[in-house]
């Protein structure tokens, strides 16, 4: 994804770990050192990948990526386990997307909704929203919990999914994605909000540090996980 800034490219990032990390460097170092983009990102990176990456870069000489773009959400917490650890320890800028969870967390779907039929994205991942499935039934029922924890907190469900991904340290800033001026207010009342020690330790009951509830929502599948990597 690439970020344009004053006419120039910043911080393209690179989504799914290349084949060969180093030919991948070397490609972006010579945009970097050419002032052609300022910084280099990468997007869903396994904790293994990113340690990789800063090995090749410090060895072979290449620009280091600056940034790692993960899912995360009061839903989707794997990143917790060690993707947000590596990133602090190298220093690392994380810019996590979804932090309403497409629309989980916004209030959209809820047990008494009567949601109508889902659009062609959301028929393309169904299986993050059809809410006949299991693990999204699992989503709702947490929901449910995070509304009512929100109200007693006196806050949005937006502002405390929002306030959620900001109170992690090794965040540097969520990727919000308003459509609409309405949409954007909404998000905005949550930059000033600072979540309880109580209020966090609420959210961790309901969905554990580290664990996402729908496993398809974390965003990478290794590929040494396919039939063809996997059948001897």
């Amino acid at each position: 994804m690439d970020h344009e800034v004053g006419g120039e490219l910043a911080a393209p990032a690179r989504h799914r770990p290349p084949v060969d990390l180093d030919e991948t460097l070397g490609a972006l170092t010579d945009l970097v050192r050419a002032g052609k983009v300022r910084y280099i990102g990468h997007s869903t990176y396994p904790p293994s990948t990113i340690v990789e990456a800063q090995w090749v870069a410090e060895r072979r000489g290449r620009e280091r990526f600056v940034t790692e773009q993960p899912p995360y959400n009061i839903l989707v917490r794997n990143i917790e386990n060690e993707v947000l650890p590596v990133a602090q320890r190298y220093g690392m800028g994380v810019i996590p997307y979804s932090p309403l969870a497409g629309g989980w967390l916004s209030g959209r779907y809820r047990k008494d909704s009567q949601d109508g039929p889902m659009s062609p994205a959301r028929q393309r991942l169904a299986n993050r929203f059809d809410l006949s499935l299991p693990e999204n039934q699992r989503k709702l029922d947490a929901v449910e919990q995070l509304s009512q924890l929100a109200d007693d907190a006196g806050l949005t469900l937006i502002q405390l999914a929002l306030a959620f991904v900001l109170r992690h340290p090794a965040v540097t800033a969520p990727i919000i994605g308003p459509r609409t001026m309405e949409h954007l207010e909404s998000q905005l009342a949550a930059a000033d909000v600072v979540l309880a020690d109580d209020v966090l330790d609420r959210i961790d009951a309901i969905v554990p540090p580290g664990v996402t509830i729908n496993p398809a929502e974390n965003g990478w599948v290794s590929p040494a996980l396919e039939a063809v990597a996997r059948r001897r």
